[in-house]
């Protein structure tokens, strides 16, 4: 199966895996995610969306086993503060849904903020765009493609 954000590594030429898993409901998170696939739960990167006081929509990279310091996320962007987005947002706005939220592919290129620990792993997985499919890719290939920057964000 191929995904919009498989298709664009493709027409990249970024190199990059696939992994297929069983998805439900109850184990969309990274931690599940990063069993199902026999990975180190560190290495699977979650995709969240903010919002900032300018109503910008700000996206978010972080290890699947911590939570976003929105503190952190604020100073990174440069907002003064910002909030997540409402679940039912998420797919509007960009394009997938809660567990299949991909950094690759969404509807537009929003700004995008890379935990630097990324960086700590010759590759790190994260969502193909779709619940039950992951990426593995170079974290330099991931922040290349979304025209991110990595950041302290844990």
């Amino acid at each position: 199966m191929k995904t919009n954000a498989v298709r664009i590594l493709e027409s990249k030429n970024i190199p990059h895996e696939t992994f297929e898993y069983e998805s439900n409901e109850e184990e969309i998170d990274a931690i599940s995610v990063a069993r199902k696939i026999g990975a180190d739960p560190e290495s699977v990167f979650k995709t969240l969306v903010a919002r900032n006081e300018n109503n910008e929509l700000l996206v978010f990279v972080i290890p699947g086993n911590f939570e976003l310091n929105l503190k952190k996320a604020a100073h990174a962007s440069g907002s003064k503060k910002i909030e997540m987005i409402k679940v039912k947002e998420l797919q509007p706005l960009t394009g997938y849904i809660r567990g299949g939220c991909s950094p690759v592919g969404m509807k537009k290129l929003l700004p995008t903020y890379i935990d630097e620990t990324a960086q700590l792993y010759e590759r790190i997985y994260c969502s193909a765009g779709i619940r039950g499919m992951q990426l593995k890719l170079v974290p330099a290939d991931l922040l290349s493609v979304v025209e991110a920057e990595y950041a302290d964000l844990i």
